[in-house]
């Protein structure tokens, strides 16, 4: 079914998600419009984004611009970091033990905004306006927003793209589980001495991960999770002894480290919805899921929400905010969602808890993936593509040389 161009697609956030939203809402030949101010330019992160997502970014034209500011992810490495009484060995991932060239790309955000942002203005199908929703109207055949500028906009759907506290989920009555975590993440970038080799490394501690991922040249990006006091604690040091935390932290791996201005504490929270759509609205993002920064799954998990919902809306062009097409994206969106928040909250919470059978249970999980490649390439393919992982194991079993190995036995 073709998309009726007079179908008007409400996006609710201008962070990446909704950026993204708006743009591959677009390129599927509805129309948008957008609601919220730019984004901060003094965000001082970076997002690991996974060979599925830049395919995506791909697909809506602005890899090409980003890919000139962002490092290649080619090895990602755990390293337990704890004191405890059960440590587990150091477990490496290569892209090519799965015929990968790299796993991803890490970016600024500060660029991927810029990016997302002249993409959007320069889009003829998309308006742009720079005020919040204030207020929303949820009616049996459209969802109504007032602006903070006065306005209204009418939509057949609405997409929930703003943030973790959403208004937009709370109008359509989608209760939610919240939870504040211990926690609290220091994020900075650095430059070092040595070459990082394009290796991503989460050490894992008794706060949290520490997690440095690479940027273009000899600099790496930091997400330090540690206690809110800690964390405060770090941001007041100098440069120079904050320098040397982090490299003792790091055990020396990248040599000389010399940290940059600008760091940031992020407190850290998990959420879950009910429902991942309801009465015109659908989460995408962080309205959708909140958890810790573990193994890069955060806006790659939104990404993934942006192209499902496009998918299901094209499915039902007519209509894309009917009960119909939010039923099809909660049932095709809460397996994957469900899997990423359970096992990265699972992991988190293994890492803060001093119980024996949660650390035997992280090193023996560890010591398996260290010490089988299949098990190690059947987790890495799910990590880039939920599903994967199975195909290949099927595909293996298809192939003719196991089918002739069968006869002979």
């Amino acid at each position: 079914m073709s998309v009726n161009d007079s179908t008007r697609i409400l996006v609710a956030g201008t962070g990446p998600v909704g950026l993204l939203s708006a743009l591959a809402f677009a390129q599927a030949g509805f129309g948008v419009v957008i609601a919220g101010p730019p984004a901060r330019a003094d965000d001082g992160r970076t997002t690991a984004l996974m060979v599925p997502a830049l395919k995506v970014l791909d697909r809506i034209g602005v890899l090409g611009e980003l890919s000139k500011d962002a490092a290649p992810l080619k090895t990602m490495r755990i390293i337990d970091g704890t004191s405890r009484l059960i440590r587990s060995p150091i477990v490496t991932f290569r892209a090519g033990e799965i015929g990968e060239d790299h796993f991803g790309y890490n970016f600024r955000n500060s660029v991927l905004n810029a990016v997302l942002e002249r993409a959007v203005t320069g889009h003829s199908g998309i308006e742009w306006r720079r005020a919040l929703v204030e207020h929303w109207q949820l009616g049996p055949d459209l969802a109504t927003a007032t602006l903070s500028d006065g306005t209204l906009v009418q939509s057949a759907l609405a997409v929930a793209a703003d943030g973790r506290g959403s208004p937009a989920r709370q109008a359509a009555g989608i209760s939610s589980s919240s939870r504040a975590l211990p926690q609290a993440a220091l994020v900075l970038n650095f430059a070092h001495s040595r070459d990082h080799a394009f290796t991503s490394t989460e050490f894992h501690t008794e706060t949290g991960p520490f997690t440095v991922v690479p940027l273009p040249g000899r600099r790496s990006s930091l997400v330090w999770v540690v206690r809110p006091e800690t964390a405060r604690q770090l941001a007041d040091l100098d440069d120079a002894a904050l320098s040397v935390r982090i490299e003792r932290q790091m055990q020396s791996m990248l040599g000389r480290v010399t940290v940059d201005g600008g760091r940031q504490i992020y407190p850290l929270s998990t959420s879950l919805p009910q429902r991942f759509g309801q009465n015109r609205i659908a989460l995408v993002g962080e309205a959708a899921h909140v958890f810790p920064p573990i193994g890069a799954q955060g806006l790659n998990l939104g990404i993934r929400d942006v192209d499902q919902l496009v998918e299901i809306a094209a499915k039902h062009a007519a209509d894309p905010g009917s009960a119909a097409a939010l039923a099809a994206y909660d049932s095709s969106r809460r397996p994957d969602i469900l899997a990423r928040t359970g096992a990265v909250n699972l992991l988190n919470m293994s890492l803060l808890s001093d119980m024996l059978p949660a650390q035997m249970a992280r090193g023996l999980g560890l010591n398996v993936l260290g010490g089988f490649s299949p098990i190690r390439a059947f987790f890495m393919r799910e990590g880039l593509r939920p599903g994967s992982g199975f195909a290949a194991i099927a595909a293996s079993l298809r192939a003719p040389g196991r089918i002739r190995d069968t006869r002979h036995d």
